[in-house]
């Protein structure tokens, strides 16, 4: 070695050695350089595996050695028994036991750390022998450690014992056992439980164990019933677990032992035990309460996951025990105390959203009774669900502003997701209340807001009012006879508060349906949210209220439109809103001018855009800068959002059921008022371009402009196609941009079928398709949007205008080359395009010949780039796009495909080295049969991928 006490070498060219290894432990542990403790971490790692480890592993568990070496080698020698016992001769077993018993015992009194990892290594062994080569395991492992001897005292073995017994099932769960051996030592290790049982419950009722002990004995029981011990079987373990309850060094641990008991699948088989535990649950109110005034949150918690974990796992059970409804009731009452428990989440507890799943499960299961028992149950449990709405609403409430103030932003976020929680519940308890659920928020709030002689807090008129758009929200109101009255509520609301004045946005904005049938009362809220909208501290809520007014409402809106678009301009001059706002706004003023008559919306249009227009016009003329190029993007994304909902033609719902909306256009005379503004802006546009051709971000908020408008206007876009194309071509000429191409698909996919517009799109179509052919010469890995982009295009070309394809402008052969060389990239979505591609082109083989000429030609690399994909080279979660390429083939190619997949597959080792002969052949052949069923092809390429990279038969498998 080069420098005493350094691994310094390969791995490979060194010994390992007990001295080596103590050097690499040193040099791991000390070594203040990070490449040399990753060096001696590597070297360790091939240390731990190499056959020599069976040499060091003994050696370095020496009572003279430090305890980070020790646990090196008990770590080296679990490995090597867990992941390497088909190396160990049978004959070695007993005598590898008797040394692991032996080193347990020695380091029962020694390092905690070493021991555990000793015990983890017995255990491995254990379940690789069992039941066959060592039947009895645990039975003998409690006979081995409670015989006296080795100088070792009865407690420190005690604990070892504990330690052995707690990590067995622990190591069942991550063990690299074969599914079919998992079975057997489940069965086994269920069967060795009568072992361990009475021990557990003769040290937990041991007057004299002490505290230590009985807590190993609690975690032990948690470990064990996670391998679905019978709870009956358990019964006697769980109840003295409740006693340990009383005991603060166990409740931790006594709590987890009861919860993963109660919460096994299979418990609810027991129902006379679970029957048993509901009075034992109900036992610890006192305690529960008394943890609530004292303010110990630990206690509570603890206390509420029991009962929680009882009602939510078995609920059905118990709902079904009739003559014990008044013990479940209680139960109920119990969780119900746990969900408003005192005190605001999450600073003063914690417990309360713990309870929330709970009564989703309850819901679920009385619903799902036959109506006759349901409509009894609701008897019952209606009151306490209208209960729960008031504690719900009461624990949604806000502090003081003061304690509010104090909190950090952390817990408010929490807070805030605690009341999306509560919102959910509300919105799924309504299923069981139904409109019931309505009028009883209406007459509270309706109390609250008329009571003259009460001063009333706004937290609590902000909670009903939440209850209530929680409801509105996801949930058709149109029936119900309270809005009209919540509506004529709203305005008497004393709006003194930020949270309040959110909500209260909220509440309006869901009920936007209802007002569009109810228009009348438009003019009693829209005031509210004008007003609103000049405050920056409501800019979401109002924004985003008046949005869903102008969508649902515009036919209605006429009347109110000039004072809408008054009051936006000046909040958008006054710059009070965030970019995401303002472009929300503009989204709204889209929708309200869309119902407009033409010449009313040009004039809008008019006022709304000239100032933006000539804000423009100056950024146009100064040199490019970091600036300037945001109030660009800015400006062209308010352009672009106007435009994304400025439709004047009208959706016409048809009677017949599943029959699509039509769009009809209004009478109007002249071009789209969309197409007036972008035709008078357009060289504005092309200047701003020509200054920013090197920015992909304008040059996307450009595109964007255009793809909106397209989208929206569909055919009225019209007349702006050849311009539109012409500037693309030049701007992917000059500058090549993915946003370019996606824009040029929009257009192809829209105008290519229609005569008058088919030369410009060809025209563009084969300039961009040049353009992209030459950056595929000079090297596309750069340019993977690009290429992803390009593909779609090529794809779209080939679906709504394969005449495209018959130009000769266009060279198909070399688009064919680039989409096989494209197959080959490492980014996903640009392989699923290229895949898309090839599954639109392969079906014109027959009816374009110079793709049946190129597919002759060249079919046979496309088919290779698909098996070296599918041998392993591309992500498994691409498999089904290279199966939709294969069935393609298949469809279009057969007699090509079976020759093909001859000669491809002939040569040793292609695709993969882990496949032979015969399964390459089965594979061909299983292809070639399936020309119809394309799922059955995925699932043939699924097997055949796995075979390919070794995976078959094996957990990840499983997950694929």
């Amino acid at each position: 070695m080069e420098t005493p006490g350094r691994i310094t070498q390969t791995p490979d060219s060194l010994d390992f050695t007990v001295e080596n290894v103590e050097k690499a432990l040193h040099q791991l542990y000390y070594d203040p350089n990070i490449d040399n403790k990753n060096l001696a971490q590597k070297w360790l790692m091939q240390a731990q595996v190499s056959p020599q480890a069976w040499q060091f592993c003994w050696a370095l568990l020496s009572p003279d050695k430090v305890p980070e070496i020790q646990y090196f080698g008990a770590s080296a020698l679990h490995t090597k028994i867990s992941r390497y016992w088909g190396d160990i001769p049978a004959e070695q077993y007993d005598s590898l036991k008797t040394q692991l018993f032996s080193q347990i015992a020695r380091f029962a009194s020694g390092s905690k750390m070493v021991l555990t990892r000793l015990c983890v290594a017995l255990a491995s062994l254990a379940l690789n022998m069992m039941p066959e080569a060592w039947p009895g395991a645990v039975s003998e492992m409690v006979r081995m450690f409670q015989e006296e001897g080795g100088g070792v005292d009865g407690r420190a073995r005690c604990l070892a014992l504990l330690e052995l017994l707690t990590v067995l099932p622990e190591e069942f769960q991550t063990s690299r056992l074969p599914q079919y051996r998992k079975g057997q030592v489940r069965g086994a290790l269920g069967r060795e439980w009568a072992s361990v049982y009475p021990l557990l419950q003769q040290l937990l009722r041991q007057a004299d164990s002490p505290g230590l002990v009985k807590a190993r004995v609690l975690k032990c029981l948690s470990s064990w019933v996670l391998l679905d011990v019978p709870l009956n079987e358990s019964e006697g373990l769980v109840e003295d677990s409740f006693a340990a309850l009383a005991d603060p060094e166990l409740f931790d641990t006594a709590v987890e032992a009861i919860v993963n008991a109660i919460s096994q699948p299979d418990s609810q088989r027991y129902v006379n035990t679970l029957l048993k535990l509901v009075p034992q649950v109900l036992q610890l109110q006192d305690q529960l309460r008394e943890a609530v005034q004292n303010g110990d949150m630990e206690t509570s918690h603890g206390i509420c996951r029991i009962a929680v974990a009882l009602g939510e796992n078995h609920s059905r059970a118990l709902l079904e025990q009739v003559e014990h409804w008044q013990g479940f009731l209680a139960l109920v009452n119990m969780i119900m105390f746990c969900t408003g428990i005192p005190g605001h989440y999450p600073v003063n507890e914690t417990t309360s959203s713990l309870t929330l799943t709970f009564w989703y499960t309850l819901q679920d299961d009385i619903m799902s009774f036959e109506a006759e028992k349901r409509a009894v149950y609701l008897q019952v449990y209606r009151p306490v669900y209208f209960q729960l709405v008031d504690v719900l609403l009461h624990k949604a409430q806000f502090p003081t502003d003061e304690e509010y103030a104090s909190w950090s932003s952390d817990e408010k976020e929490q807070f805030r997701i605690y009341r999306v929680d509560i919102s959910d519940t509300l919105m799924y308890v309504y299923e069981t209340l139904g409109a019931e659920l309505l009028s009883n928020l209406y007459d509270k709030l309706g109390r609250l807001l008329t009571n003259t002689e009460q001063p009333t807090s706004w937290q609590h008129t902000e909670a009903l009012l939440y209850g209530f758009q929680s409801i509105a929200e996801t949930i058709d109101v149109n029936y119900s006879d309270v809005i009209p009255g919540l509506i004529g509520l709203i305005p008497r609301i004393n709006i003194n508060n930020v949270q309040l004045a959110d909500t209260v946005m909220f509440t309006i904005g869901s009920l936007a349906e209802w007002l569009a049938d109810h228009p009348v009362m438009l003019s009693s809220v829209l005031p509210l949210v004008l007003e609103a909208l000049g405050n920056p501290d409501l800019s979401v809520s109002s924004v985003s209220t008046l949005k869903k007014i102008c969508r649902e409402c515009k036919y209605d809106l006429p009347p109110y439109a000039t004072n809408i678009v008054a009051v936006s301009q000046e909040v958008l001059i006054k710059q009070i809103h965030k970019t995401s706002q303002c472009m929300w706004l503009m989204q709204a003023l889209g929708f309200l001018l869309s119902a407009l008559p033409v010449e009313e919306i040009l004039r809008n249009l008019h006022s709304l855009i000239t100032p933006y227009i000539q804000q423009l016009e100056k950024l146009a003329d100064e040199t490019p800068n970091p600036s300037n190029k945001l109030a660009i993007i800015h400006i062209l994304g308010l352009l672009s959002n106007l435009f994304t909902t400025l439709d004047i033609t009208k959706q016409e719902e048809e009677s017949g059921e599943g029959t699509p909306p039509v769009k009809t256009t209004l009478p109007q005379l002249g071009p789209n008022p969309v197409v007036v503004v972008l035709q008078q802006v357009f060289a504005l546009i092309q200047t701003v371009l020509s200054k920013w051709l090197n920015d992909s971000q304008v040059v996307e908020a450009v595109c964007a402009i255009f793809e909106k408008s397209v989208k929206t206007l569909l055919h009225d876009f019209a007349p702006m196609v050849s311009q539109l194309s012409e500037m693309l071509g030049q701007m992917y000429s000059t500058i090549p941009q993915a946003s370019a191409l996606d824009l040029t698909r929009q257009m192809v996919h829209i105008f290519a079928s229609e005569p008058d517009h088919f030369p410009p799109i060809k025209a563009l179509f084969e300039l961009v398709t040049s353009v992209t052919l030459s950056i595929f010469q000079q090297g596309p890995r750069d340019h993977p949007d690009i290429v992803d982009s390009f593909m779609q295009l090529q794809a779209q070309a080939l679906k709504r205008k394969p005449d495209l394809f018959l130009s000769e402008n266009l060279d198909v052969k070399a688009v064919f080359h680039c989409g096989v060389l494209s197959l080959k990239f490492p980014e996903g979505p640009t392989v699923k395009s290229t895949c898309l591609f090839f599954t639109e082109l392969l079906p014109h083989c027959g009816d374009i010949p110079r793709v049946g000429q190129v597919v002759q030609e060249d079919g046979k690399l496309l088919l290779q780039a698909v098996l070296e994909a599918i041998g392993g080279q591309s992500s498994r979660s691409l498999m089904d796009q290279f199966a939709d390429v294969l069935f393609s083939l298949n469809k279009h190619c057969f007699t090509l495909l079976s020759v093909w997949l001859k000669e491809v597959l002939q040569p040793p080792g292609f695709p993969s080295s882990r496949v032979s002969a015969e399964q390459k052949e089965t594979f061909s052949q299983q292809i070639l049969r399936e020309r119809v069923n394309k799922r059955r092809v995925k699932e043939i390429v699924k097997e055949f991928t796995l075979l390919c990279r070794g995976l078959h038969g094996t957990e990840y498998a499983a997950e694929y």
